[in-house]
């Protein structure tokens, strides 16, 4: 498959710190946004680019999609407090995968780095290719979740999977998912961008018909992470459910 690279970058800012190549704060956080075309996660992306702007954060993001709208394969780089000379995330440097789609997670495990955080909705949307080989060959199962956790458990023990699209139907807006999925990450302490900020940026970038459902997710969202993710790892503290 051919690949589109779209890169946006912010203003600059001082740095203290070196990493190789790559200079970097002590707030850096980068981390890989993926999924399929047609999950909203532009939109997330620019939710989170939005939150960063009116914090005083420098965001600096790598895009790269398939030419196909839907169901092609999308990820987002995203670099939140670094000056560097690439929007794109060095190997085994990325703090977290963000993922809408568990089949694409895996695709990145080579940018995580050592204990970092995985957090991946359960959908799967196998493509169309597997369906098509496992009909001729008559035999194999298709690739699923358990093996996609699996794999990453050698890397690392933090891993959320969460499924968003029930959390979403219980905001009242289905299409939500990739909110639920910001939520989950937004209550982690590694994450530098704050709740208020991430919401106010969803009522800014959402339609106005569906910002309430939007902020539920999100808060719901923010709740299963916390519920199921804070006994080990450091967290924000949220509204009580």
């Amino acid at each position: 498959m051919r690949w589109l690279h779209g890169v946006r970058k912010a203003l600059p800012s001082e740095c203290n710190k070196e990493y190789g190549d790559v200079k970097m704060t002590d707030s850096e956080f980068s981390m890989i946004i993926c999924g399929v075309g047609g999950q909203g996660i532009v939109l997330l992306s620019n939710v989170i680019g939005d939150a960063c702007a009116s914090s005083g954060l420098k965001v600096v993001t790598g895009e790269q999609h398939g030419l196909s709208q839907r169901s092609g394969s999308v990820s987002i780089h995203l670099r939140i407090g670094a000056e560097m000379r690439s929007p794109l995330i060095p190997v085994g440097m990325a703090e977290a995968i963000l993922s809408l789609e568990s089949l694409e997670t895996l695709r990145y495990i080579e940018y995580l780095k050592e204990d970092g955080i995985v957090l991946m909705n359960s959908r799967v949307m196998h493509p169309i290719s597997d369906t098509d080989r496992l009909l001729k060959e008559k035999k194999g199962v298709y690739f699923g979740t358990d093996e996609v956790i699996r794999r990453f458990r050698s890397l690392t023990k933090n891993i959320l999977l969460l499924d968003a699209l029930s959390v979403a139907e219980k905001a009242g807006n289905p299409l939500a998912e990739n909110i639920v999925m910001l939520g989950a990450i937004s209550v982690l302490e590694r994450f530098p961008v704050e709740i208020g900020a991430i919401e106010q940026s969803i009522a800014k970038l959402v339609p106005e018909k569906s910002k309430e459902a939007n902020l539920k997710a999100f808060k719901l969202g923010a709740r299963a992470s916390y519920d199921r993710f804070c006994a080990e790892l450091k967290c924000r503290s949220i509204e009580p459910s």
